[in-house]
């Protein structure tokens, strides 16, 4: 941690997201979360490393640092408008080994590979095939990956690249904005895996993990997102103060493929059970939400939180990862 100690003294990070010309940019993380995602990724002098996500300009800031003036940085960001801003910025502070390019993170970036580090601030739908074949011998790629396919249930994964083979070695809580194929204008929103939205008489959204199973006309998804929001039966956890990262890892562990994660109101997520007729949550205040009280869904609800207290509320650190491919790159699941 000294090394990114020292990086983050010799960058202003303000400079970077709150620019005098640009102004504040929302696109940017918590700087402690950054420094801990840096040290992980263990960046040497000289090394070539990649970025996915430019944001601000700052995590590439210090990824400059770290790697010295032998070393260069290759930053992606899907947003035009970031892009420019920070290869100015970084021009201005005369850092001339670091390039932001315009691109689909998830693609990578070939022409400048291969990388001996990876480091992502939005979240791909599975870990790329592109970067794995875009890393060195022995690279590392520190990045956030789904463990269930429904928004927000990710952790960041440090990830060992050997004989063009990814191993996961540690997992740890967090996530950041999903990767998209295009800029996105509301933050608000889900990036992707949104079965229904609505936008009046307010915002809310549901996604449910058994969309394919799910009409063309997303019935499903509609039916379990209104019988959350009309007349839905509401009753308070009686348990200690939810800690959701723990919750929402261990729902994720479960593999059921009736999970769902909604939206009832811009503040708060909600996460728990549905089907085709029944449906019932938690919210991040712990309030359970059922379409009734006698309700499928909320007794499903009821035994997993039960489970999840009993195993003692563990940390997604406890957790053994497991990555699955497919034709497009691996899956990342958690099992106890």
């Amino acid at each position: 941690m000294t090394a990114v100690a020292d990086a983050a003294q010799a960058v202003p990070e303000r400079h970077y997201t709150h620019h005098d010309g640009r102004g504040a940019t929302p696109h940017r993380s918590n700087p402690a979360v950054i420094h801990r995602e840096l040290a992980t990724l263990d960046v040497r002098a000289g090394m070539n490393v990649a970025e996915f996500g430019t944001g601000s300009g700052y995590s590439g800031a210090l990824l400059a640092e770290l790697v010295g003036t032998t070393g260069a940085v290759t930053s992606l960001d899907i947003d035009a408008y970031l892009v420019k801003w920070a290869n100015l910025i970084h021009h201005e502070r005369g850092l001339h080994h670091v390039r932001c390019h315009v691109a689909d993170s998830t693609a990578g970036f070939a022409d400048q590979a291969p990388y001996d580090r990876m480091v992502a601030w939005c979240t791909p739908p599975l870990l790329p095939q592109a970067w794995v074949e875009q890393a060195v011998d022995g690279a590392l790629i520190v990045a956030p990956l789904p463990i269930a396919t429904v928004p927000g249930m990710t952790v960041v994964a440090k990830i060992r690249v050997t004989g063009g083979e990814p191993l996961v070695e540690a997992v740890f809580t967090g996530g950041y904005i999903e990767a998209t194929r295009a800029p996105k204008s509301n933050l608000d929103l889900p990036g992707r895996w949104v079965d229904w939205e609505n936008r009046t008489p307010a915002p809310s959204w549901i996604s449910i993990a058994w969309r394919e199973r799910d009409d063309r006309l997303h019935t499903g998804a509609r039916t379990a997102l209104s019988h959350l929001l009309k007349d839905a039966h509401t009753e308070p956890y009686d348990g200690d103060e939810l800690d959701w990262p723990s919750w929402r890892t261990f729902a994720a562990a479960q593999a059921d493929p009736h999970l769902t994660m909604a939206g009832l109101n811009p503040d708060l997520r909600a996460l728990g059970h549905s089907t085709a007729t029944t449906a019932a949550v938690i919210q991040q205040d712990a309030t359970i939400l059922a379409d009734r009280p006698d309700s499928p869904s909320l007794a499903v609800l009821r035994d997993w939180l039960t489970a999840w207290e009993e195993a003692g509320r563990p940390a997604p650190e406890t957790y053994t990862p497991t990555l699955t491919r497919d034709a497009e790159g691996w899956h990342l699941r958690l099992t106890r």
